[in-house]
């Protein structure tokens, strides 16, 4: 026969294995970027380590691309209107961006841990 401790504790110990377990390690994300009347909107975004951000073209007849420094993955290929392109962002830090046929055009992805 259980007591009430004994009950109580197998109790505490369901719920909390149900808690991890209905509770992802690490659930990953997509942020989606567009990109319309020349502009990246949002401009600035922030996700963390793993998580992946998708520009969408939304513009009617311009083809755009993602470029980032050399040192930080270098250019997208171009992409036409209702075409995306995403990239996984893996380690922390400030990735400034700018569109290659389109300078004007900057954002910015912040990835924290």
């Amino acid at each position: 026969m259980k007591t009430g401790r004994q009950v109580s504790t197998c109790a505490a110990l369901v719920f909390f294995s149900a808690v991890i377990a209905s509770s992802p390690v690490s659930a990953q994300k997509t942020v989606e970027v567009i990109i319309q009347n020349y502009r990246f909107d949002p401009a600035q975004v922030r996700v963390r380590a793993g998580d992946t951000v998708r520009w969408v073209n939304q513009e009617k007849r311009t083809s755009h691309s993602v470029l980032f420094s050399p040192e930080q993955g270098g250019e997208s290929e171009r992409f036409f209107p209702q075409e995306s392109w995403q990239r996984q962002f893996e380690t922390p830090g400030r990735y400034p961006y700018s569109c290659g046929p389109h300078p004007e055009m900057k954002g910015e992805v912040e990835v924290t841990p």
